[in-house]
């Protein structure tokens, strides 16, 4: 069985390292945190690495701990963590290609099975979720501190409870959290409420560029390297831009770009029914969830919104 693989490496490891995808969201980052502080408790010599966290996140406990780079070379084990593929792992895969053992935790359809150990579950709504079952099989208990973590992956992936991959497992793990005294309101509140100004500013420029295509099916809208400078903003700011067109009545598909230093897009996709935007993304060397993928295009923007338009057109009915 896996989870008697995944215990017994992380048992006779001394020194490991987790990783998670490269922009990493909420999910990521909880997930990460929340195994980062179940090791430490566990003795263990650990590192996360992660490099521009985004700020939203810094309220969640141990996150001044993580870091952008080590000086270790090679580690007893590597964990990957809500991350499909190596060639995402946020730049760092040498690290975890360099571990005497890889372990691959993730919910991802699209997930490549990279690891030595992979426990991967597409049904599970977030990689924190499974993170519960794992935790609580190798023995570690889930308080307020790690529970807080967690939460803010579940909150994150399941768009604050209303998308449909939340499971009644969903509820019941809340429900236990709030017992153990977790704020459950406070990081909803923090994680998908608040926003920073930048944040404000980048979705008002986004919302004023949105437009409606194929009878309102589509959303497109992007923001630039010149609008993020100029409106200060950070790594993380742009959360959330893609969500905008999602509640208009008779829409289908959202789609967002954000330009890059490296003078491409990153693509963000989002579908309300029946789309797979999983799919869409594949053809692009992208991937993600039926309903919530993202890929990236290095093209300039009119072509590439025209060649993301017609990758989505024949799904429509």
């Amino acid at each position: 069985m896996i989870l008697d693989n995944i215990k017994q490496e992380i048992e006779k490891a001394n020194t490991i390292v987790l990783l998670t995808h490269e922009v990493p969201d909420g999910d990521a980052i909880g997930s990460s945190l929340a195994m980062y502080i179940a090791l430490k408790r566990s003795g263990k010599q650990v590192d996360l690495i992660i490099e521009n966290c985004p700020r939203v996140y810094n309220f969640l406990p141990c996150a001044k701990e993580m870091k952008e780079k080590s000086e270790i070379e090679q580690y007893d084990l590597a964990i990957a963590l809500d991350c499909s593929d190596i060639k995402r792992l946020n730049g760092f895969a040498a690290y975890f290609e360099k571990a005497k053992t890889r372990i691959v935790i993730d919910h991802h359809g699209s997930n490549t099975m990279f690891g030595d150990y992979n426990f991967v579950n597409p049904a599970s709504p977030a990689c924190a979720q499974i993170l519960v079952t794992v935790l609580e099989y190798i023995g570690i208990e889930i308080d307020k501190e790690i529970g807080t973590c967690l939460l803010a992956g579940i909150i994150t992936d399941t768009g604050g409870f209303k998308y449909t991959n939340v499971t009644a497992e969903t509820f019941e793990f809340v429900a236990d959290l709030l017992n153990k005294g977790v704020n459950v309101s406070e990081v909803y509140k923090r994680v998908l409420q608040i926003v920073s100004r930048a944040s404000f500013e980048l979705r008002r420029i986004a919302m004023n560029r949105l437009e409606l295509l194929e009878d309102g099916k589509i959303t497109f809208t992007y923001i630039t390297l010149d609008d993020m400078q100029k409106s200060n903003a950070e790594l993380g700011d742009h959360e959330g831009i893609v969500e905008q067109g999602r509640d208009i009545e008779g829409v289908e598909v959202c789609v967002f770009l954000r330009e890059t230093e490296k003078g491409d897009y990153k693509v963000s996709m989002r579908s309300n029914e029946y789309v797979n935007v999983a799919d869409i993304c594949l053809m692009f060397g992208g991937g993600g969830h039926p309903k919530a993928a993202g890929c990236n295009i290095n093209l300039p923007l009119e072509q590439a919104k025209e060649k993301i338009l017609a990758q989505i057109k024949p799904y429509l009915k």
